[in-house]
Parts: structure tokens; sequence; C-alpha cells
């Protein structure tokens, strides 16, 4: 059987355990950069393809969809894991470097796989 003394080591124990593993369970926040909105992925991991062109002003995708962008002969591929407050951005805070797509916004619907 247990002593009060075993009790309240064994308490103790579980307290300090508990406390150490309370900050790897929480969410980070958002932080204003690109992977806000998700992450860069190979090029041969597309589900759709879409060309952007100088009339484009506009792209739809759904939260969670693989997208290649082509714009102006180069093009990357971007997964949208966004937070869900997230409803549109500026393409050209996700393309790289040398992709000017200064003028596209891409509106991002829920998924309803997301939703809970």
């Amino acid at each position: 059987m247990f002593t009060l003394k075993k009790l309240a080591a064994s308490a103790a124990i579980a307290a300090l355990s508990a406390s150490m593993l309370a900050p790897a369970a929480q969410a980070q926040a958002p932080t204003g950069g690109s992977a806000d909105y998700g992450i860069q992925v190979a090029s041969d991991m597309p589900a759709r393809v879409v060309t952007i062109d100088a009339k484009t002003r506009s792209v739809n995708v759904e939260d969670g969809e693989t997208i290649k962008f082509n714009v102006n002969g180069k093009s990357f591929v971007w997964h949208f894991d966004t937070y869900p407050d997230t409803f549109s951005i500026k393409l050209s805070r996700i393309a790289p470097a040398g992709i000017d797509s200064k003028d596209v916004t891409v509106y991002i619907d829920g998924n309803p796989l997301y939703l809970g």
C-alpha cells in the first residue's frame, strides 16, 4: 500500500511531468511569414496546375490543396495549409524570389475535412 509519503512523491512527479509536456501541446501562433499559409513542395507533387498570365487577377484554392503555379515561364508548387481565419493572400507572399505575381490574389476556401 501507498504511504502518504509515497503518494505525495508520486503526485509531485506526475505534476512535474505534466508541466514539462504542457508547452509542447500548444498550437503555434501565426508568425506573419509564408509558413502561415502552407509550404513550398517538390515540383512532382501538384494536384492541380494554375497558369497565371497578365490578365489573371485572382485564383481560388481550397485549404489542403496542392497547386503548381506557372507564372511567366517559371513555376513553383505550394501546399496550402492555413489558419481558419485566412481567406485570401497575395500570391507574391508565397511565390519564390524572381517570380512576379504581385497583382494576383489567392482566395482560400475552407476544407470541410478540416472543420470540427
